[in-house]
């Protein structure tokens, strides 16, 4: 039997149907019998918004067909010899019109690409763009991950074909920006649809920077391996075309595990893709290279001054070498022209006598914003390829010691806080290891203040700072002044500058607390240019590190260095307050200086390296005494009497010092023990307390054995300074030797100093210390044991020192 289903609808007449629709959620269907109500407008505006939206879209995308279509059009290819127009970066002084010299000489040649084996071009491929043969000049997915990389890294992608890159030297400096990769696409869609793959690809070898001022394979070849092109073997063609990315920074005369790396992929790819056979793979072998031939704009002292501005720009990641050697730029830096001829004119005087082995570096910098005025770096850059400024190290010795004086202002401790200054003193200088520690020349000062042990540079007093404040803090202290340089922190003779560092660095940490603990990062770029748009500006990190009276009080302290410590008479001669700090090496292997005024400071070191860059001992020469450490305080004297001509005398902040004597606890120096001030007012030289105390004799403890630098120097502080007879001044210090005498006078209008040493074995020094007036200084230091006597006069005072020490050869 069949049964057929029945279909009921609402409109039955049907009362089941009629009960079903009753409960329906539905509403009822109007029907013929419905009741009229009031009739609902229809809403024309529902539903126009997508076709509003859909208008807008179809509107910009008709502007952008035109628009691409207007650049396609009015986009002209270019010939090689038009491509990345040949524009030198160039770099000028502060002034912004001076020209200091520019980054690289431009080595451009074009070949036919006919002569050249298929390989070249091959490993260039290989290197660069796998799919080059295949793809349609760009890349999208490429350009597509270039893009994210660049919106959420910040870092700068090209995703680049072989046909966009040849692109991009034409527009070289403009790609940067997305319009500008706009361009660069358009163009090599361009290229790509009216060039066959050989002929672009020849374009580009023709075109392509590939490092060492070369722009072309030819000059490439030429470059690296000193033949042309067509010459080239497949090793070679593989390793220059594995550096193209980076060819400055991975050149194998810069970076050769890089560029070895890059060779081995290469070839690797060329076995894959069939470009080489298996056998050609593995009987590749990196090939030697040429030495670099530097340009000649980098003769003499230019090239000290354009690679410490390339150095700096590359190191911000602002820019790559590669681009500041091809992208046309002006660069601006902070380098006063009329600074930098004085700064290379005093280091290039070099006195009769002095050993031509011995290096000089020199720098000088507006503390208040941390611009470089003017370096040193040395005489000849062709010659001396070695930065004295910026790269080499030398040991700093006592200039690091103010580090320790402000870590004292920053625990409390006042500086009239009287300490044992006598020579030797014997010291826990690693834990469980103990030595004795002399002070230069083993010279014993009795009682002194910090002020004192600062400007006389005694060690033994550094010690015990170092004691208190725990040589872990004191590297923290350097470093947060700025200071980049490994400073040791598992020893004492850590304050006294036993790590070396380069005089760029020791600037740095000096220029913080010269600046009222306010660090700002040295620069020597202040701005670079693309036409009339900036295109960088240094970030000065500028930071409150200290506290500005603490740093005060260190600049007080400072100021007795040149006045009667020993730098004695500099600020003197130059008729200006100057704070400064001299500094030995350990062994006497280096002397530095760190001097300032309120708004410019001068850093000055010297150092002797022997053949193989081992440490030697600076000698005595043109009169500057033992370990020569006058000679860096003459060339900061010379630098600055000419830098700072005419230019009015500043004075720096008074401090107040709010510190406990004896520090908070009391125990630091000779605890509650108080400095009495002399009542002179003339006199420049602090007077030592009444009550002086006897110096050990010469008998030693037996020391247990002990690491490194124990029982040494340490790089000794109380260095002796001055220079010889000197028409401006009225001051002076004399050096002795061994057993011999040694006289230095220096007369002024109205006063003159005088400082004699009298050298010979087991000696003892004297010293006594009365003035009055306005009147000159005095540093005298003996040789090996020796008596001391040193006399200042001036217009209405005098003064004569006393003390009583024994001294034992260094």
């Amino acid at each position: 039997m069949v049964y057929q289903a029945r279909t009921v609808s609402s409109s039955s007449s049907s009362p089941r149907a009629a009960h079903k629709a009753s409960t329906s959620h539905r509403a009822p269907k109007r029907g013929q019998n419905a009741p009229k109500g009031p009739k609902k407008r229809t809403n024309r505006k529902k539903g126009l918004w997508w076709k509003i939206l859909l208008g807008v879209l179809g509107g910009l995308l008709a502007i952008g067909i035109g628009l691409f279509t207007y650049l396609y059009v009015t986009t002209d290819i270019p010939q090689p010899e038009k491509v990345a127009i040949a524009e030198k970066t160039t770099v000028y002084y502060n002034d912004g019109t001076t020209e200091i010299g520019s980054f690289s000489e431009q080595n451009r040649e074009i070949i036919d690409c006919s002569v050249l084996p298929d390989y070249v071009g091959n490993a260039i491929v290989a290197s660069e763009d796998r799919s080059f043969y295949r793809n349609g000049g760009i890349d999208i997915m490429g350009m597509a991950r270039a893009l994210y990389n660049n919106l959420t890294t910040g870092s700068r992608q090209g995703g680049s074909t072989i046909t966009q890159q040849y692109a991009e030297r034409y527009y070289l400096g403009d790609t940067t920006s997305y319009s500008g990769k706009i361009r660069e696409a358009i163009l090599a869609m361009k290229i790509a649809n009216s060039q066959d793959k050989q002929q672009v690809l020849c374009n580009y070898m023709n075109t392509i920077y590939l490092g060492r001022g070369a722009y072309g394979i030819q000059a490439a070849a030429k470059a690296y391996f000193g033949k042309e092109a067509k010459d080239l073997t497949v090793d070679e063609a593989a390793m220059i075309a594995g550096i193209i990315p980076a060819p400055s920074m991975w050149d194998p005369a810069v970076n050769e595990a890089q560029a070895k790396s890059r060779f081995t992929r290469v070839i690797g790819i060329m076995r894959e893709d069939g470009y080489i056979t298996g056998q050609q793979a593995s009987e590749a072998k990196f090939p030697e290279t040429k030495p670099v031939s530097v340009s000649n704009d980098l003769a003499g002292p230019n090239g000290y001054l354009l690679t410490t501005v390339e150095n700096e720009l590359v190191a911000s990641k602002a820019f790559t070498k590669d681009e500041l050697e091809t992208g046309g730029y002006k660069i601006v830096s902070t380098l006063d022209p009329n600074m930098q001829k004085i700064m290379q004119t005093v280091g290039d005087d070099r006195p009769e006598g002095m050993p031509e082995s011995i290096q000089v570096g020199g720098i000088a910098l507006d503390q208040k914003t941390g611009s470089v005025k003017a370096i040193y770096g040395g005489s000849d850059y062709l010659k001396h390829q070695l930065n004295n400024a910026t790269q080499a190290n030398f040991q700093p010795g006592s200039t690091m010691k103010p580090f320790g004086l402000l870590g004292a202002a920053m625990d409390d401790v006042n500086f009239n806080t009287m300490f044992n200054g006598n020579s030797p003193e014997r010291f826990e200088t690693t834990p469980g290891t103990w030595a004795e520690v002399p002070n230069a020349l083993n010279m014993s000062w009795g009682t002194i203040n910090l002020k004192q042990a600062t400007a006389n540079s005694v060690n033994t007093v550094f010690m015990n700072v170092n004691q208190h404040l725990t040589p872990k803090k004191f590297a923290q202290i350097a470093h947060d002044a700025g200071i980049s340089g490994d400073i040791q922190e598992d020893t004492l003779y850590n304050i006294l500058g036993i790590n070396s560092l380069t005089v760029w660095d020791l600037a740095q940490g000096h220029s913080t607390i010269a600046n009222d603990g306010t660090k700002n990062t040295l620069h020597i770029v202040d701005r670079v240019l693309k036409g009339d748009k900036e295109m960088y500006k240094p970030d000065l990190g500028t930071k409150q590190v200290f506290d500005a009276n603490d740093c005060q009080l260190v600049q007080n302290a400072m100021l007795g260095t040149t006045q009667y410590g020993t730098a004695a008479g500099t600020a003197a001669r130059l008729g200006r307050q100057v704070a400064g700090k001299s500094g030995t090496a350990n062994d006497e292997t280096a002397a530095s200086f760190v001097g300032y005024t309120p708004s410019l400071m001068n850093v000055w070191a010297i150092w002797n390296p022997g053949e193989n860059g081992e440490s030697q001992i600076v000698p005595e020469f043109a009169g500057y005494g033992v370990s020569s450490t006058g000679y860096p305080s003459h060339l900061f004297t010379e630098f600055m009497a000419q830098a700072l001509a005419g230019q009015p005398a500043e004075t720096f902040a008074t401090p107040v010092d709010n510190g406990k004597i004896g520090g908070p606890n009391g125990d630091w120096g000779l605890g509650g023990q108080r400095y009495v001030p002399s009542t002179n007012n003339g006199t420049q030289q602090q007077q030592q307390n009444e009550q002086q105390q006897t110096a050990p004799e010469n008998t030693k403890t037996p020391e247990q054995p002990q690491p490194g630098n124990d029982n040494t120097n340490g790089n000794g502080g109380g260095e002796t300074g001055g220079n010889p007879s000197d028409n401006n001044g009225g001051s002076n210090s004399g050096d002795s030797g061994n057993s011999g005498n040694q006289n230095g006078n220096t007369s002024g209008n109205n006063g003159g100093n005088n400082g004699s040493n009298n050298g010979s074995n087991n000696g003892s020094n004297n010293g006594s210390n009365n003035g009055s007036n306005n009147s000159g200084s005095n540093s005298g230091d003996s040789g090996n044991s020796g008596n001391q006597n040193g006399n200042t006069g001036g217009n209405n005072g005098s003064q004569n020192n006393t003390g009583n020490g024994e001294q034992t050869q260094r």
